[in-house]
């Protein structure tokens, strides 16, 4: 009953101090006009938080009485009121703002109060607190001074990404599938998403608008699962007003073993020791069961298998030739390596092959030194040996058969084709030491004598026969007096100034 006559009183007391304000407004004139409400403009806050919303009364032409002050909440054109201060009847709060709105300035709430202050406060701020709000001052004799204030409600969403399945399988099929899921829920205003990986997939986007005001923004990522994309980083970033949210997920996919063998180099030769494959799978999960067999055939008898690997025990012989084949199994499903292994003779070294130790190497480079040296040796013997031989031979026949006779400095074969016989010159000519002047054979019948302008037409001729020594003392020497003579028609001219027959020559 006390609360109900207290918002009696309260109503009647309003109506009262308004009827009187409004009579006495037109005698006051211009001069009341003077008194002003101050407030802020906007006022925004989170839900949940705190936010003030101020209101003082400037009173520059006292003195003015403050009958009343009056807060309202003005939404779609509809007024609430949300609390009254009066000066005699003290503060009232009205539902659904009581538990939650009250004013800051303490002497409001005293018996004598002082209203020119009458902030008020607003805790655990609602959604359904956004509206416009007014703060009236009933004044005795000014009248009503009022002014007002946007208050908006912003709702921090709350963001979570999951993954679709907690374990993601690739399938041979290769189909797109959802991943993962970014949420930011209940956010007002609405987040913006976006995804940030080195996985290429695609994006999808959906906004929901709730009852209470807020939006629900939802992201899939979606991209073909497979061995490349397992372990693969996915983030989800959203982005809020100012404020940034991350989120991130490692990415499990299970997928089928890949499968090669290795520890075949192309390079298994005969008696080669230590030599094995080995299956290598990279799966997940891994793999559990590994099965060797070999094509058209069984394995040797010499190998013996471990785990994933075949050990080939003794030498490399031709029965370890042909195509191994490793299945490799695990719990999506079973795969095949494959490798030929051919045997050869000698090692061949190829790239990546067994490396040559040192030693070998050493010696292979003295040997191989020592072998270029000899044939080198030998080409050069042998071009030396065909140079000499072809100064002496110029002809297909014997150097002794050469006849030599006199014309212009050169020996020409003699005997035949009516070529004249010259008498014989004295085996040896002697030239003192002590002397300048030639010793000349004794002339005979058609030979003549030349000038001295034409000494130096005088070539001596000389040749040292096959049989005899390097004794060079001792030369025969030609010299011509008379024209060089004809060549008969079965004669044939060499290079060194000689003719032989064409019958010696095709010899």
């Amino acid at each position: 009953m006390a609360q109900l006559c207290a918002g009696i009183c309260v109503l009647l007391l309003t109506l009262h101090v308004q009827g009187n304000d409004a009579s006495q407004m037109s005698s006051l004139g211009g001069g009341a006009r003077s008194q002003m409400v101050q407030m802020d403009s906007s006022k925004s806050g989170f839900v949940g938080s705190q936010v003030e919303l101020r209101c003082i009364f400037i009173n520059s032409n006292p003195p003015v009485k403050i009958s009343q002050v009056t807060w309202q909440k003005l939404l779609n054109g509809t007024k609430q009121n949300v609390a009254i201060a009066n000066p005699a009847l003290g503060v009232s709060v009205l539902p659904p703002f009581k538990e939650r709105v009250s004013f800051k300035q303490a002497a409001v709430r005293h018996r004598t109060p002082s209203l020119e202050d009458t902030t008020i406060v607003f805790s655990n701020l609602q959604l359904s607190d956004e509206a416009a709000y007014i703060c009236e001052y009933t004044t005795f004799p000014a009248g009503n001074r009022e002014n007002m204030v946007n208050l908006t409600v912003f709702a921090r969403p709350l963001t979570r990404m999951t993954l679709t399945t907690p374990t993601i399988v690739a399938r041979s099929q290769r189909r797109k599938m959802t991943v993962a899921t970014c949420v930011s829920a209940n956010g007002k205003p609405p987040s913006v998403i976006r995804w940030d990986t080195r996985l290429k997939g695609e994006a999808t986007f959906q906004e929901t608008r709730n009852q209470n005001g807020t939006v629900t923004v939802r992201s899939n990522y979606v991209i073909v699962p497979g061995r490349e994309t397992h372990k693969q980083k996915l983030t989800c970033i959203v982005t809020y007003r100012n404020e940034r949210f991350t989120d991130s997920v490692v990415l499990n996919v299970q997928y089928e073993p890949e499968v090669k063998i290795e520890g075949f180099d192309a390079n298994w030769y005969l008696n080669r020791q230590n030599v094995q494959l080995t299956c290598r799978a990279d799966a997940n999960p891994p793999v559990t069961i590994y099965q060797w067999k070999l094509l058209n055939g069984s394995l040797p008898s010499n190998v013996e298998i471990k785990n994933n690997s075949l050990f080939f025990k003794g030498p490399v012989t031709y029965d370890l030739a042909g195509t191994y084949v490793c299945d490799a199994t695990n719990g999506i499903g079973t795969r095949t390596g494959i490798v030929d292994v051919n045997i050869t003779e000698f090692p061949n070294n190829p790239p990546g092959g067994d490396e040559i130790p040192p030693e070998q190497h050493s010696a292979g480079v003295a040997i191989g030194v020592a072998v270029g040296g000899v044939a080198l040796l030998g080409a050069a013997a042998i071009l030396l040996f065909v140079f000499l031989r072809r100064r002496q031979r110029t002809f297909k026949g014997d150097y002794s058969t050469k006849k030599h006779v006199f014309g212009n400095g050169y020996s020409k074969a003699g005997g035949g084709g009516g070529l004249p016989v010259h008498p014989a010159m004295p085996k040896n000519l002697q030239y003192p030491d002590d002397s300048d002047d030639e010793k000349k054979p004794a002339q005979t019948g058609g030979e003549r004598d030349f000038d001295g302008e034409a000494e130096d037409l005088k070539r001596p001729y000389f040749t040292v026969d096959e049989g005899e020594s390097r004794d060079y003392d001792e030369r025969t020497l030609a010299f011509q007096y008379d024209p060089e003579p004809e060549i008969a028609d079965d004669m044939i001219s060499q290079t060194d100034g000689s003719v032989i027959s064409k019958k010696e020559w095709y010899v």
